[in-house]
């Protein structure tokens, strides 16, 4: 390493965030950048630990210590020839990843980890400052062509990695534009979709088409909820025209809560209310006012990075207060005994949003929704305790624990799942597991032996980063099939 003591030298700082009175009245990226000379600093933290954890722990292999070491010695260029080998999408995971990285640094161990993800963005922008990420369409084309349903983290993944191979991809999406959850769910105020576009323009000029407004389907059944009014490519046709078809659908399915008053107005799942509002930016969508927080009292149910969102957006909307609560116990401010290095510990997390203003509140249970004129007007909840019975954590009520909640706009945060249509499923002779994911054989491919699945809609709902590693790896799958 550059400086092996750099470590002893220098302490952990971390990128600011913009002023909340300024931010909360925009849509502009939250996080700052830090100097190129504090940035080299925050490098040479990175130490010879001989067995780097952080790239055990990244499930797309990334090579932290040598990257590190460049962007400490100033150089950038050899930093971004490191990283564009192994990882498709800096921009956005340096953005937008919890950084497993971090909680695996050998550093962290009994100090404060290095800044691996902010680290990661200085890169790859520093990068794009440069000229340095040009289109690099491949050499020579092999005649193999793939399809690929969906254009979310897995599939440009997917994508990206199959066009460097000299494969002919197209990429079909149902949306009007392609990122999945990246462009419709992540608010703007995390990850400017202008980073999205500009990233796409340099994939289509290496050759990768993409197809939107395009659904996935057979008969009357069709991938992409969010793409209706759109086109329906029959998959039957697609399976003579290309050599193998990738579905990256994602799990898009929210979960939903089933209690008294839930059909009441103004109870919103957050990743419509998160799209709506990206739509609305993107001149998209004409009607968001149905699903605006201004004036409202919101209560966010789910503690997650959705919820969290969910928050941030609430707030820009101009809400009169926001609440958000969660079932599970508030963690702990530092890793617990049960979960020791180079684990991913569950621990106590502020966000940007929640700095913004926000009520937070821990071991709390939704029971019903009550209303008036057909709209949610309370909440009934209580607290409960959370026990392992059979193995399995349930929640008890505490008895006279029950309160109200006051909330004229209720968002549901509480994850995902991935239900395929049954009709669709029988006519693709395909299989889903016991969670109802596409089930996959080997590696990627399905029972289908020209259909494969990959990210999400095989895995169920993760990272961003571990859906495009799962991209990644898929492509490498199929390259050496076909």
């Amino acid at each position: 390493m550059g400086d092996p003591k750099g470590f002893l030298k220098v302490k952990r700082k971390v990128s600011e965030y913009r002023p909340v009175e300024e931010r909360i009245n925009d849509y502009s990226e939250v996080e700052e950048r830090l100097s190129d000379k504090d940035r080299r600093d925050q490098a040479s933290r990175c130490m010879d630990c001989a067995v780097p954890f952080c790239h055990w722990a990244c499930p797309l292999a990334n090579v932290m210590p040598e990257y590190q070491d460049r962007i400490f010695r100033g150089d950038w260029v050899g930093a971004w020839a490191l990283l564009q080998d192994v990882h498709p999408f800096p921009e956005f995971t340096g953005r937008v990843c919890p950084a497993l990285c971090e909680a695996s640094c050998v550093l962290g161990v009994n100090d404060e980890p290095v800044t691996i993800r902010q680290n990661e963005l200085a890169v790859i922008e520093k990068a794009f400052d440069l000229g340095l990420v040009v289109p690099r369409p491949p050499k020579k084309r092999n005649g193999k062509r793939v399809a690929i349903a969906g254009g979310g983290p897995a599939g440009l993944s997917a994508a990206y990695f199959l066009n460097r191979a000299g494969f002919n991809v197209t990429v079909y999406e149902a949306d009007k534009a392609v990122g999945g959850y990246l462009r419709y769910g992540i608010p703007n105020f995390k990850l400017n979709k202008q980073f999205i576009d500009r990233r796409i323009a340099i994939m289509e000029r290496e050759g990768v088409v993409f197809k939107t407004n395009a659904r996935i389907g057979t008969g009357r059944y069709a991938f992409g909820t969010t793409g209706r009014g759109a086109e329906i490519i029959d998959v039957k046709k697609l399976e003579q025209e290309y050599d193998l078809l990738l579905l990256t659908i994602g799990a898009r399915e929210p979960r939903d809560i089933a209690v008294p008053g839930r059909e009441l107005g103004g109870i919103v799942q957050a990743l419509d209310f998160l799209s709506l509002q990206n739509r609305a930016l993107a001149t998209e969508q004409n009607d968001f006012d149905a699903v605006n927080a201004n004036r409202k009292k919101v209560l966010v149910i789910g503690g997650g990075d959705t919820g969290s969102d969910c928050v941030g957006t609430a707030n820009r909307h101009g809400a009169e207060h926001v609440i958000q609560i969660e079932v599970m116990p508030k963690p702990p401010e530092h890793r617990s005994p049960s979960q020791p290095w180079p684990l991913w510990p569950t621990v106590f997390k502020t966000s940007s949003s929640h700095l913004e203003g926000c009520e937070r509140k821990w071991s709390v249970n939704t029971k019903g929704f009550r209303g008036k004129d057909g709209k949610v007007k309370t909440v009934d909840v209580c607290k409960v305790e959370a026990v392992i019975e059979n193995g399995r954590t349930v929640f008890k009520e505490i008895a006279g624990s029950g309160f109200e909640i006051e909330a004229d706009l209720v968002l549901l945060a509480m994850g995902f799942t991935h239900v395929v249509q049954d009709g669709l499923v029988e006519n693709l002779n395909l299989e889903l597991d016991e969670r109802g994911n596409i089930r996959t054989k080997g590696s990627f491919h399905t029972s289908n032996p020209k259909v494969w699945a990959a990210g999400d809609s095989r895995n169920g709902a993760s990272l961003v980063v571990r859906a495009i590693a799962d991209g990644k790896a898929a492509a490498e799958a199929i390259a050496r099939s076909l």
